[in-house]
């Protein structure tokens, strides 16, 4: 009876509270060290204290690690957007949103400076970043949209946004840098509603 009991607890110990979040804080470690197209899963498995499999069990591959989070920050902008007051203008709509990301990433701001650190130092990993982007874009459009805003002027603001997010997201991260990412996203809307209304 023991015997089965320690061999419960051995297997069971491969299930250690955020796995997860263990494999990508490896993942990260390695991708700096090494390099992504140098690191293996194994690899990343082995520097977490877990296995292959597991790995398998939360990302589709190596890139996923970096990607992973790309839908629950989708779906926070998306969501913010929508439910926003319907008096808001569609940039104030679109600045909650940005803010509400801001927010989530401020917590993680070591993960976000490693995480790009790896991204620009490969091709493929930044051509899927871009991506990443222009899904963002696309996702607050349909959100805007929603709210009754025009196709056009649906676009143009999301994009805006994205821009926002971009410039603001690479500011954050700089090593000198002290201020917060949402301080950062409310400079960045201010300037951009300054260099409009001078055009206008």
């Amino acid at each position: 009876m023991s015997v089965t009991v320690i061999d419960y607890h051995r297997r069971m110990s491969r299930w250690q509270p955020d796995a997860q979040g263990r494999l990508a804080q490896a993942a990260l470690e390695l991708y700096v060290e090494r390099g992504y197209e140098q690191t293996t899963v194994a690899e990343i498995a082995h520097r977490a204290g877990l296995t292959e499999r597991t790995f398998f069990r939360y990302f589709a591959d190596k890139r996923e690690v970096l990607f992973g989070g790309s839908g629950a920050l989708q779906e926070l902008l998306v969501s913010t957007v929508t439910e926003a007051p319907n008096s808001l203008p569609p940039i104030d709509a679109v600045a909650l949103g940005l803010n509400a990301m801001a927010d989530l990433l401020q917590e993680r701001r070591d993960h976000s400076f490693r995480r790009q650190a790896a991204i620009v130092a490969n091709v493929e990993l930044k051509e899927r970043e871009l991506i990443k982007l222009a899904s963002l874009a696309t996702a607050l459009a349909a959100a805007l949209r929603s709210r009754g805003v025009s196709d056009l002027a649906a676009n143009l603001t999301a994009e805006a946004g994205i821009a926002v997010f971009k410039i603001a997201f690479e500011r954050w991260i700089d090593a000198t840098n002290e201020q917060g990412f949402p301080e950062l996203i409310r400079e960045s809307l201010a300037e951009l509603k300054a260099v409009t209304a001078e055009g206008a």
